[in-house]
């Protein structure tokens, strides 16, 4: 995997053109000058955990001894199911839970730094083990472009429009569809040791 393979495929984890309208949804009764900076703090949260996830996630996979092979094969589950729930998505709405300022979840956490984003850093570092500052740059790089992006919600969410998010969220599930079966089989192939 090189540099823009793993940045692309952080990116499409992240999902910053999907999370729009719940981060729009989600901080709409706060001050529009507010609002960035409580994108940047959790923004900054969500780099935290995920980097925290690449440097200690190697060590305790192999304390609970999960092979690079089982983390491939459960990583491509997770990505194959973020992906069909982006292409299509669930006819409920995304609720708001609290009407006070959100801090670390849901924004930070699931929304940024989800759980698939965390199982694919530590498959990223366990694949690779000798390239673990390069898997950092793209973590890095996806994230700054993510927070951008985000950062920006407001300016996307009019130029696009409700369809434009939704076609484009729609694409970027298909092509995490693509790379979850490509992690599937790869950990099959690991597995077996074809």
């Amino acid at each position: 995997m090189n540099l823009y393979t793993a940045t692309i495929t952080l990116f499409l984890i992240m999902n910053p053109l999907g999370n729009i309208p719940f981060f729009i949804t989600t901080l709409q009764h706060i001050a529009p000058k507010r609002r960035t900076r409580i994108i940047v703090r959790e923004a900054v949260f969500a780099f935290l955990i995920l980097a925290l996830f690449l440097f200690v996630g190697r060590p305790l996979l192999k304390g609970l001894q999960v092979t690079p092979a089982a983390l491939s094969i459960a990583g491509s589950i997770i990505l194959l199911l973020i992906a069909i729930r982006m292409i299509f998505p669930p006819t409920k709405g995304k609720t708001e839970e609290d009407a006070g300022e959100p801090f670390i979840v849901p924004l930070a956490i699931p929304m940024f730094a989800g759980p698939a984003t965390m199982a694919m850093v530590m498959l990223m570092v366990t694949q690779q083990p000798e390239e673990i500052w390069y898997v950092f740059l793209a973590l890095v790089i996806a994230w700054i472009i993510s927070s951008a992006l985000l950062i920006a919600s407001n300016w996307i969410s009019s130029l696009l429009g409700k369809r434009g998010l939704i076609a484009l969220e729609r694409l970027m599930g298909m092509v995490l569809t693509t790379i979850a079966v490509q992690m599937f089989l790869t950990g099959i192939h690991g597995y077996f040791q074809l």
